[in-house]
């Protein structure tokens, strides 16, 4: 029987029908060396459909997993996925517009942490872009949780690439795991540092000005903990970042400046999203709790506790059971603001 009589039908629409359902079914798809068809791509979105990020997340695994690939193109609503065998190297993907290269990195993650020896990646797009994690977040939370399982990580970030127009890059290199360890993250603990970054490029001084006067006056934190710094970039750009620190995990908070946004509003988004994770008291984010799945998973499993879980957290687990015999218990703590997550890989 070959492998396409064995193709696993995955629906775009299920959940919250974004790019995630995309993302997971690819990297799960490599991993496991089974085809996917997946349909109704990013249905419950404006515009659905592959656009340009998620088509350079099919490219990029496709290479790496020497994919034969059927309706990769812009706008493709349903692709077939036939891995081929996992391969280690030294990769350069461009997503050619400000789309998240994180995302990328995050889709073909995984399948090189399988691999039988390191690689090096190289991507170029956009590296602080709304409604993606950005390089600071992969760098100071997503990679330090990683290496509790086993996995080593050596990153730069060459040139910063703002939304509208990206073209910033970075490099990585991924040395994959001898062996994983499963994961155990239940409190925080004590916080041990505080501290912002307001940065920007191509913009008036007085904006990142204005956004440390905020931060401070909300904060109520000494002057020396909040930072600006004017960045080289292709195109203009504004970010504030948020970086707080306890012995076991580092929270990364981040607001982005777009055109009509006030300096005080970007900061105003910041602080209010560090009060809702101080304020739900779990060590995990609901951003990291959903990038945290497939590592464990694909790993020794284990366990963490995280906030209220989004409908992005649980529209991944969906997925992730469709293509993995896998055990992912969810047990609330404190009603509709905190849980744990436990994966077990049996």
């Amino acid at each position: 029987m070959s492998k396409v009589d064995n193709i696993i039908e995955i629906d775009g629409a299920q959940g919250e029908g974004g790019g995630q359902v995309l993302r997971t079914a690819l990297s799960l798809s490599a991993c496991r060396g089974v085809p996917v068809h997946i349909r109704n791509i990013r249905a419950g979105r404006k515009n659905p459909g592959l656009m340009r990020q998620h088509l350079a997340c099919v490219k990029a695994l496709a290479e790496i997993c020497n994919a034969e690939v059927k309706g990769a193109s812009i706008g493709s609503r349903a692709i077939e996925f036939i891995p081929g065998n996992i391969q280690a190297g030294d990769y350069r993907f461009a997503v050619g517009s400000a789309g998240s290269t994180t995302l990328v990195f995050q889709t073909v993650l995984p399948a090189l942490l399988l691999a039988d020896r390191p690689s090096q990646l190289t991507l170029v797009g956009g590296t602080h872009n709304p409604l993606a994690p950005s390089v600071d977040f992969i760098e100071h939370t997503f990679l330090p949780v990683l290496r509790q399982i086993g996995c080593e990580f050596k990153m730069a970030l060459n040139s910063y690439g703002f939304y509208p127009v990206g073209a910033g890059e970075w490099t990585i290199s991924i040395k994959p795991p001898s062996g994983f360890c499963p994961l155990k993250l239940d409190t925080r603990g004590q916080m041990l540092n505080a501290k912002a970054r307001c940065i920007s490029a191509g913009i008036p001084g007085h904006v990142l000005t204005r956004e440390k006067d905020r931060l401070l006056r909300r904060l109520k934190w000494p002057d020396e903990t909040v930072s600006i710094r004017q960045v080289e970039s292709l195109g203009p750009g504004n970010s504030v970042i948020i970086q707080v620190e306890y012995p076991p995990i580092t929270e990364i908070i981040e607001s982005h400046g777009a055109p009509g946004i006030s300096a005080e509003k970007v900061a105003d988004e910041a602080v209010d999203a560090l009060r809702a994770y101080f304020d739900h008291g779990a060590p995990v984010g609901q951003y990291l709790a959903d990038q945290l799945l497939l590592p464990l998973c694909l790993g020794a499993g284990g366990s963490f506790v995280t906030g209220a879980m989004s409908e992005h957290c649980r529209t991944n687990i969906a997925v992730i059971k469709q293509l993995l015999d896998v055990d992912i218990s969810i047990e609330e703590q404190k009603p509709d603001r905190r849980w744990r997550l436990s994966v077990n890989t049996g």
